[in-house]
Order: structure tokens, then sequence, then C-alpha cells
């Protein structure tokens, strides 16, 4: 049965490493706010538009507070590219085994041009300084993503 995350629930715990290896664990991230977004691939185009959304936006959603992690099945050397080529400021976590990403609800069935598979789906979650769930977005929207996320940041909802 599919997990099914929502706000007020205790944000599953987490430890994956990132592009160059560094462990995050969500407990590292106790008494900050967390933006937690989960992605299909590295450098497509809907997830560049994502990434490059919370890149352009990382100043505004910094000073509320929060911090930015990316996570995908993709492995660290496509991270590592993935962020140089466009110049990202926040990590990106490697989940190859979509553990974290099944915790979240976040792995799952999806549809693309009407043809149905298993994978990683668009959910971010933010996460706040007590560990609880402040915002799901089951089915984010790549373009200006961030810009959502910033809003609920800002309205602490």
């Amino acid at each position: 049965m599919p997990v099914t995350l929502a706000r007020g629930d205790l944000a599953p715990d987490f430890e994956l490493p990132d592009q160059d290896g560094a462990l995050h664990r969500l407990a590292d991230y106790a008494g900050q706010t967390v933006v937690l977004y989960f992605y299909p691939r590295d450098d497509t185009p809907g997830c560049t538009k994502q990434a490059c959304s919370f890149r352009d936006d990382m100043s505004d959603i910094s000073a509320e507070g929060a911090v930015v992690l990316g996570v995908s099945t993709d492995s660290a050397e496509s991270h590592q590219q993935f962020r140089a080529k466009y110049e990202l400021n926040f990590p990106l976590l490697v989940d190859t085994d979509a553990e974290v990403a099944t915790r979240y609800g976040a792995w799952g069935e999806k549809t693309l041009y009407g043809r149905t598979s298993i994978g990683m789906t668009r959910a971010t979650f933010v996460i706040g300084p007590d560990g609880t769930l402040i915002k799901v977005w089951k089915r984010a929207k790549a373009a200006d993503h961030a810009q959502a996320v910033l809003k609920a940041l800002r309205s602490g909802r």
C-alpha cells in the first residue's frame, strides 16, 4: 500500500549521501526548515526547470530559514554533472534504491504521455524545525515550483 504523508505528520528520517559523498540526515537539520524535493531524472527538461527555480530563489528561501535538498535515484556522478552544468547551489541526494522516496510516497505509479510506469514522482515536502510536515505537494509542477514553496514558507503552511 502506498505511503500517504500529510501536513502535521512526522517526516520519515533519512540518511543519504550527496553528490560528493557527504551524508545528510534529517536529524542534522533539527531546528531548521527543510525543503525535501524528489524529482525523476537529472538534466531532463522538467527537472532542470525545477532545479533552476530553486537555484534562482535560493536567497529568498534561505532568508526564510530553509534549506533545499533535491533527491533522485541518479548516481553521485550524474548529480555532480547536473549541479555543475546548471550551477545549482544546494545538495542533490542519491537514493539509488528509492528507499527514502518510497518512505515519503514519492516512488510509485505515474503516467507520462499516456503511458503508466513505476518511478520517481515530482513530490515536495516542507519539513518544519520540529520534524513535522508543514506542506506536501504530491505532484509538484516543475516550472516556478520554488515560488510556490516560498509562498508556503512565508505563510507558514
